[in-house]
């Protein structure tokens, strides 16, 4: 089976302070994105998707582009503010739709089963394995794996953080709800960002950062829930984006799709604010010193997994 990554990297990075997807974080000039292409390469991926906007492309060629030059193949999906299907008058909007039509963006270029990962999120090689694994096994329609980590893993010092949150019967995911989640009077307050109640977490609360491995049968859910979304109030449409998540619970609870909660067991890091750049930058170099990545990431792909035979 030919694996695909589909990379979401169309954000403007607001809180960050710019494109933290093109962001290096290695003495190489690596980015997040080169750490997740290169462990999907080391479990068996073929191909990867980068979505992004369209005047992102020549910095995403001449850089991590061309470092993966006869490694795998690549193909670039471009997320579009124009393209939506009604005709509306924008009103000045410049932030992307949201996670679902990240996805549709890729579709033409998805021919079976993938993984969907966001660009500024480091998710470690184990993660990788759980989803490369889970698809190579799974033989019932509409069934996904979601990689989920404890909350208190993914948390950042310098403020609230967006998360899916997960309920869990089991194995099995019940709800995802996006939040803004963050301490409040020393109490983790998750807000759901599209409708209920403030609710308490704990640090090992599993949240879903959007690392999902997917079926192709997923692609005419979004589709739909895309097409749903604009039969909302204008102002709804323009003030909202058509999240992942969302999508995803709305099926879970009409019982049309199964997913599985696979803890990824590896280190997670993530730059939501610019001062979490140097706790990554510090993170990657203690990982490149234990051995889990070459001291010059793409000098010899399998270098580290001849180091331990």
């Amino acid at each position: 089976m030919d694996l695909t990554l589909v990379v979401m990297a169309a954000g403007a990075g607001s809180r960050f302070g710019g494109l933290k997807q093109i962001t290096p974080i290695d003495e190489d000039e690596n980015f997040i994105i080169d750490y997740s292409v290169f462990d999907a390469l080391r479990v068996g991926f073929k191909k990867v998707v980068f979505v992004i906007r369209e005047e992102f492309l020549h910095d995403f060629e001449s850089t991590i582009g061309k470092r993966l030059e006869g490694k795998i193949e690549i193909d670039y999906a471009f997320q579009k503010l124009s393209d939506i299907p009604v005709s509306m008058d924008l009103k000045g909007r410049t932030k992307p739709w949201g996670t679902v039509q990240a996805i549709l963006a890729a579709n033409p270029y998805v021919k079976g089963s993938f993984v969907v990962v966001n660009a500024d999120d480091f998710y470690g090689k184990n993660a990788f394995v759980a989803a490369a694994e889970f698809l190579k096994n799974v033989n019932t329609p509409y069934t996904y794996a979601n990689i989920s980590y404890e909350y208190g893993v993914t948390k950042s010092k310098e403020g609230s953080v967006k998360r899916g949150v997960l309920s869990l019967e089991g194995n099995q995911v019940n709800s995802i709800i996006e939040c803004s989640v963050g301490c409040e009077n020393g109490k983790i307050i998750a807000h759901p960002l599209v409708s209920g109640n403030a609710f308490e977490i704990e640090e090992s609360h599993p949240v879903s950062m959007n690392f999902f491995a997917f079926q192709y049968d997923i692609f005419a859910l979004l589709e739909e829930f895309w097409q749903n979304y604009f039969k909302q109030s204008e102002e709804d449409i323009l003030e909202g984006e058509a999240l992942l998540p969302e999508c995803l619970k709305e099926n879970i609870e009409s019982g049309r799709i199964t997913i599985l909660n696979q803890p990824s067991n590896s280190t997670w890091l993530g730059m939501t604010y610019r001062s979490d750049l140097e706790f990554v930058m510090n993170s990657i170099k203690q990982l490149k010193n234990e051995g889990d990545y070459g001291i010059h990431l793409w000098e010899d792909i399998n270098g580290k997994e001849r180091s331990k035979e």
